[in-house]
């Protein structure tokens, strides 16, 4: 039968893909999808735990937040990831960000032309959506990200990351620790502490909400750790520290290739004077150690506050994180920060709530901050 015959209803067969034409598609819920985006992101030196496929469902059904996980494919193998998540909030309008709640997002990938596809099929997602603004939380500066030259980026940088090698030596790691804040941990093994893995979030959840209280934070929903727990398996746990049978202070990690990351930290009352905090840090890094991991991320801070000084104080160099926004609709970006004065009344006035209350409201909150 000759091509002018086929049947008018019959649709025509797909033009073929041109060799190495690059195409920019969407990561599909299936498993076998994540398993092969994940593929790529272990593979690719300047992807992080946070391109890992499994933020899709925590974006979606933790937070009720729409996910858009693109991806650059040429012939026929991924080439770079960006995981994007729509944030929309009443009180600071709706963003693009690659990626809420998590601290480095941005392109993955070392091929030029598909990082550029990415940030192209970005932008006019962000345009489509009418967000406010589209951001991209990079870990360092690369080539191919956006910067100062490229007209109406906007670079932001209140955050600083800290990380440094790990050693397979315990005593090598315990050494590297300034004077002063070494005299800590100790004060935390003379004392007693010790450390176990848990398996659920029995002792975790309450440190943790009655901490975020104290600081005048809202606290994230009991099943937003559970979520991370089941999508993550075995790459998260939770460590908590015990003066005899009491919880004094619990940390929820995150591991990626040869790195661990304590995310979620929290110490009771009583961890300060036991050293607890100090000795919650030192059996993370213990621990990893001995599991192979030779680097330890302590995470971002706020540059000017308490968190910042203290991971300084534990002898890591800060590096500044050269996080890029560009306004879509918005005439300028939101501050949301807890350090602008606006936000000191809240602050105080949360601190006040009864703690019942306050993690009963908190999640609802938390969900618009990202």
């Amino acid at each position: 039968m000759h091509e002018a015959s086929l049947p008018l209803d019959r649709p025509a067969p797909p033009p073929a893909a041109q060799a190495g034409a690059i195409a920019v598609r969407s990561l599909p819920p299936q498993a076998q999808a994540h398993a092969r985006w994940d593929a790529f992101v272990h593979a690719c030196p300047d992807a992080t735990f946070f391109h890992r496929a499994g933020w899709q469902t925590v974006m979606e059904q933790g937070f009720g937040h729409d996910s858009h996980f693109l991806y650059a494919e040429q012939d026929g193998r991924i080439a770079a990831v960006l995981p994007l998540a729509h944030l929309r909030s009443r009180l600071f309008g709706s963003a693009l960000v690659s990626l809420p709640f998590c601290v480095y997002g941005g392109i993955a990938g070392a091929s030029a032309p598909a990082r550029q596809a990415l940030d192209a099929a970005a932008q006019a997602l962000a345009r489509r959506l009418g967000v406010g603004h589209l951001e991209y939380r990079w870990r360092e500066a690369r080539q191919g990200a956006p910067d100062d030259a490229q007209a109406g980026w906007l670079h932001h940088p209140r955050y600083a990351t800290f990380r440094r090698a790990l050693h397979a030596d315990a005593e090598q790691n315990l050494l590297a620790i300034p004077r002063k804040q070494r005299a800590v941990v100790r004060k935390g093994m003379a004392n007693g502490l010790h450390s176990a893995i848990d398996y659920d979030l029995q002792r975790f959840y309450p440190l943790y909400a009655a901490s975020v209280h104290r600081l005048g934070t809202p606290v994230f929903a009991r099943r937003h750790f559970a979520l991370l727990r089941s999508v993550f398996g075995d790459a998260c746990d939770i460590l908590t520290v015990y003066a005899g049978q009491e919880a004094q202070a619990s940390v929820l990690s995150f591991y990626f290739r040869d790195e661990v990351l304590p995310y979620y930290g929290a110490g009771s009352v009583l961890a300060r004077g036991s050293g607890a905090n100090d000795f919650m840090y030192w059996e993370t890094m213990r621990r990893a150690g001995a599991r192979g991991c030779r680097l330890f991320d302590f995470g971002r801070s706020k540059l000017g506050t308490g968190a910042y000084d203290f991971k300084k104080n534990w002898g890591f160099a800060p590096q500044p994180l050269p996080y890029a926004s560009r306004l879509v609709r918005a005439k300028a970006l939101p501050d949301v920060n807890p350090l602008n004065p606006k936000y000191a009344l809240f602050i105080r006035a949360w601190r006040r709530l009864p703690l019942p209350l306050a993690n009963l409201l908190g999640p609802h909150i938390v969900r618009q901050l990202g």
